[in-house]
């Protein structure tokens, strides 16, 4: 339907005959003064030859949302007043860091104190403070704003801190509003989670947390979270922001997120003697026990942090992705298991993208889904009920009913737009042509439609319809409230199986479908015709992320790959029935560049293939004395088919594996950018391809299989345990404590694993740690030890240090911090940097 039927010439020709208003280039005239035709003044500072502030008034948007009532009259000149504010920062501790309890207490003790000085305007009272409605005061709120931050010389110790922590991975910075619709989903360990649009990647980190918030020290949680994302590019940022997560229950994708795979068996594959202990039920086809559907919009929440909005706005924004926002959320909906719970959000406060799709969501399901009340959670979060009534503008007019929509207009206004989500019938407008074609002998055919034009166009004289579902169970947050940005959040629930007809159009939704009913070709022009028509439509942050869902929504963007995969049957691909990954025939044509890789159907994506060289596994299980009870085998992938050339190891747990087999007996539908954890790298120094073992132990795996390590492993005392920190390689004599060095020195050579001693614990016990220690991993030299850990590592790790065990006394180490120049870490940089070129090329397509 729509652009997919067409070829790619004529796919081509239909976008160049209308202009791009996605994205205009920087000289296009129209964004001189944008303003100047919607009565705004947000293009004034433009005609200015030097660099003006972003204006923060647009007329269009006041009239809008006062006739929305999304704030009462009394409260309108305080809702305004906040949104002209930079937005304060706001930040999570990462609950399963090691020292999730050191930062807190640092901020509560430490930084809650000597920032207070700083505290110069506003409401608060605090400079931070942690967000009351977040559980165990993992969320702080600061009153400053992120220009605050950088500019300020006052400030520079805490913003040192935050960058730090947050490169560490011990803290995220994140909206507050954003930390939100996850904490509503409710998830549990157990729980396979869907975040269907998932980049940059901090709601998804935070559902990792969730997930191994019990989980302790050397096992995993039996859950996962699949994090999917429409561009490649964004993928990438999910991939960046997530790594820092460590985990081995994660999978990325990249994916429409409204043709998201259900990777569903066919009677014939799926054989229950063969297959059906080993996965289980529930795994023929791919079910969420949640999904989190925060959907791309037009992001007017975001206009504390993304000013370049005001300038922007437009109501066609909301009314053009209204569309794909409904697709989104039903594939959702289908993906969800019965008893299941979806969150729907956006960053808007427009009720098209908020109550009418949450509305047209319980109209299309039935009683299947419910909208669930959750006033009672979060009892400290201040939110506002949903709308259940709202009017719809287009083009200027105020529009109370879809049977004041013009004729001429309804294949950009849509039905579900409206409370009712009612149409109208077409015969009452043929009888209506008929009569006027009757009556009139001076107008002509092409003035009909103009003719029956007559909209309401008084917002006060409509006759508002009001929507019979429950939609204030539905909540608003308004940037005063909280001093914070602007949210929608629906919690949905299902409570049955969907209609077979709803389960069927979900299964095959064609991308250009943005009507519910009508021909979907024309209603397409038509849309594309009124975008044409309407005022600039692009905006900075999310508002990109809208415009090019809306074009994937009309079919008219260029496609990276074949994305038509069928959710609801298997793929009839090669080698669907085993684990290894497809051969790379006719795949040297990349023109000398690296070889284009296949995954599957994929082009240019690397391989997802199960590690079955028993040889490799071996030497790794007997050189580190990895104990039986640490699975390896099966839980081992790698990116590349030729086991030879394999550089990195990851390990996936027990939900992954599972999902990664069944992705091999539907013909790999799934497009996977990234997975698991990456737990062994090859070392590629001359000294380490002459060491017994060619891989070492990567710092991120290093935590989750050091209970399981009996041999290379070696206790250290505080003071040579800081200073390999310190200096990074230390020969064994300059060693401190003499027994160490010697055990040290009759390791074998290769990669080995220092754990600091803890006071209560001596040297006798070395081995099979049980508990959670602090440890790094180091390499064993001719004469030396050398730290395997990032500059910015150590450095965390030291300031932990000193703070835990000397919060009193000075140290050496303190007076001489590392330097932080990356050729100062022996073997381990350059695998560093090509952890960021692996990022890319992953997903390079």
């Amino acid at each position: 339907m729509g652009g997919r039927g067409r070829s790619r010439t004529q796919r081509r020709h239909f976008s160049q005959s209308r202009e791009n208003v996605w994205k205009r280039p920087k000289s296009d005239p129209a964004d001189a003064n944008p303003g100047a035709d919607d009565g705004n003044d947000a293009g004034k500072a433009a005609d200015k030859g030097s660099w003006q502030p972003f204006a923060t008034q647009n007329l269009v948007f006041d009239e809008y949302y006062k006739g929305q009532g999304i704030v009462s009259q009394e409260e309108w000149d305080a809702f305004m007043e906040c949104l002209r504010k930079p937005l304060p920062a706001a930040f999570r501790i990462n609950s399963s860091s090691q020292f999730w309890m050191d930062i807190r207490s640092q901020l509560e003790n430490d930084f809650a104190k000597s920032l207070q000085a700083e505290f110069i305007e506003g409401d608060e009272v605090e400079a931070i403070r942690p967000l009351a409605w977040y559980p165990e005061n993992l969320a702080w709120h600061s009153n400053f704003s992120r220009m605050q931050l950088r500019k300020n010389q006052a400030l520079e110790r805490f913003h040192e801190f935050l960058k730090l922590e947050n490169e560490i991975g011990n803290i995220t910075r994140q909206e507050a509003v954003s930390m939100v619709p996850p904490l509503f989903l409710d998830v549990q360990p157990d729980h396979f989670v869907l975040d269907m649009c998932a980049a940059p990647g901090s709601k998804t980190f935070q559902l990792l947390e969730i997930i191994h918030r019990s989980t302790k020290p050397g096992s995993l949680p039996k859950g996962m979270v699949i994090a999917n994302d429409l561009d490649v590019q964004r993928c990438n940022l999910l991939i960046h922001q997530t790594k820092r997560m460590c985990t081995a229950n994660l999978v990325v994708t990249n994916h429409e997120a409204q043709q998201f795979p259900g990777c569903r068996l066919s009677k014939s594959q799926f054989d229950t003697s063969e297959m059906g202990n080993q996965l289980g039920p529930c795994l023929n086809q791919l079910l969420f026990d949640r999904v989190l559907c925060d959907v791309p919009c037009s992001g007017d929440g975001t206009l504390r942090k993304a000013p370049d909005i005001w300038r922007k706005w437009n109501t066609g924004m909301g009314n053009g992705i209204h569309g794909l926002q409904i697709q989104i959320a039903m594939r959702g909906i289908s993906l969800l298991k019965v008893g299941g719970r979806m969150v729907y959000s956006t960053c808007s406060m427009n009720p098209i993208e908020d109550e009418a799709v949450v509305a047209e969501i319980l109209r299309k399901c039935g009683g299947c889904v419910e909208l669930l009340d959750v006033s009672s959670e979060l009892p400290q979060l201040i939110r506002r009920p949903g709308l259940r009534k709202w009017k719809v503008r287009d083009r200027g007019t105020w529009l109370a009913s879809y049977k004041d929509c013009p004729l001429s207009r309804r294949g950009a206004v849509n039905p579900s737009m409206f409370p009712s989500g009612s149409s109208v019938e077409p015969v009452d407008h043929s009888v209506e042509l008929e009569e006027e074609q009757q009556n009139s002998h001076t107008t002509s055919s092409e003035d009909l439609p103009v003719q029956l034009d007559k909209p309401v166009t008084s917002a006060n004289d409509l006759e508002e319809e009001v929507s019979g579902f429950p939609l204030e169970r539905c909540m608003r947050i308004v940037p005063h409230d909280q001093n914070g940005g602007a949210f929608f959040i629906a919690v949905l629930h299902k409570v049955g199986p969907l209609p077979g007809t709803v389960e069927k159009n979900n299964s095959h939704q064609a991308k250009s479908s943005f009507h519910i009913d009508g021909q979907p070709d024309e209603a397409q022009d038509k849309l594309f015709k009124d975008m044409k028509t309407s005022e600039d439509f692009s905006a900075n942050g999310n508002s990109e992320k809208v415009a090019e869902a809306a074009l994937e929504a009309c079919g008219d963007a260029p496609q990276e790959g074949p994305l038509e995969t069928d959710s609801g049957n298997a793929c009839e691909n090669d080698n669907s029935n085993g684990v290894e990954a497809p051969s790379e025939q006719n795949d040297g044509k990349a023109g000398g560049k690296r070889k284009l890789q296949m995954q599957g159907k994929w082009r240019g994506v690397d391989p997802v293939v199960f590690l079955q060289d028993e040889d490799v596994i071996n030497s790794i299980k007997n050189f580190y004395g990895i104990v039986d009870s640490f699975p390896l085998s099966n839980h081992l992938v790698t990116r590349n088919s030729e086991t030879t050339r394999v550089k990195r190891i990851y390990y996936v747990s027990e939900s992954v594996k599972e999902l990664l087999e069944l992705n091999f007996k539907v013909g790999q539908q799934l497009k996977i950018t990234s997975i698991g954890l990456k737990m062994f790298e090859r070392q590629t120094s001359r000294e380490g391809t002459s060491a017994p073992c060619l891989f070492r132990i990567s710092s991120e795996g290093l935590p989750l299989i050091l209970p399981y390590v009996t041999k290379q492993i070696l206790e250290a005392s505080v003071a040579d345990f800081k200073h390999l920190l310190q200096y990074k390689s230390i020969k064994f004599t300059d060693l401190v404590d003499a027994e160490f060095s010697e055990k040290a020195a009759k390791l074998m050579p290769g990669c080995c694993v220092i754990v600091l001693r803890k006071d209560n614990i001596g040297s006798s016990n070395p081995n099979l740690v049980h508990e959670s220690p602090i440890a790094i991993g180091c390499w064993r030299g001719k004469a030396s030890l050398s730290v395997m850990v990032t500059a910015l590592d150590c450095q965390e790790l030291l300031e932990r240090l000193l703070l835990r065990m000397e919060p009193a006394k000075e140290s050496p180490v303190q007076e001489s911090k590392p330097s932080i120049d990356a050729n100062e870490v022996n073997n381990s940089d350059c695998d560093m940097a090509e952890d960021v070129e692996e990022i890319r090329l992953n997903a390079e397509g």
